[in-house]
C-alpha cells in the first residue's frame, strides 16, 4: 500500500541510475553549450586587442592636471568631503556627490594660489 505514496523514514529510497550514454550525452552538451561560446568570445576579445594601438591604461595627460573638473570626477565622496572641509564649506557632509563637487569647483576657480595647492 506505501508503494503510491512519499518514502518514510524506515524505507530506503530507490534510486534509478542514469544509463552511461545519457551521462555522456549530458557532459557533450554541457561542453558545447558552455565552454565553447566562452573561448569564442575570449577569441574575439583578444582580436580586438591587436586592433588597437596605444598602451592599455593611458597615462593622466596635462588636461587631468590642469582641470579641478577632471580631479574631483576622480575622487571619492570621502575624498571630496575631506577636501570640502579643507576648504571650510559649511554644510558640506549633507551634500551629495553632485552638489558637493559643484561647490568645491566654484572654491576651486577663485583666484587663490593656495586653493589649487590643495588639489
Amino acid at each position: 500500500m506505501n508503494s503510491q505514496g512519499p518514502p518514510t523514514d524506515h524505507e530506503p529510497r530507490q534510486l534509478h541510475p542514469l544509463p552511461r550514454g545519457l551521462v555522456e550525452l549530458y557532459g557533450l552538451m554541457a561542453v558545447l553549450f558552455v565552454l565553447v561560446p566562452e573561448w569564442m568570445a575570449g577569441g574575439a576579445l583578444f582580436s580586438f586587442r591587436d586592433g588597437r594601438q596605444g598602451s592599455e591604461l593611458p597615462v593622466p595627460s596635462g588636461a587631468w592636471r590642469r582641470l579641478p573638473e577632471l580631479r574631483l570626477a576622480t575622487m571619492g565622496l570621502a575624498d571630496l568631503r575631506r577636501l570640502a572641509r579643507q576648504q571650510r564649506i559649511s554644510g558640506y557632509a549633507s551634500l551629495n556627490r553632485e552638489l558637493l563637487s559643484a561647490r568645491l569647483l566654484t572654491r576651486l576657480r577663485e583666484p587663490s594660489a593656495e586653493v589649487r595647492d590643495l588639489l
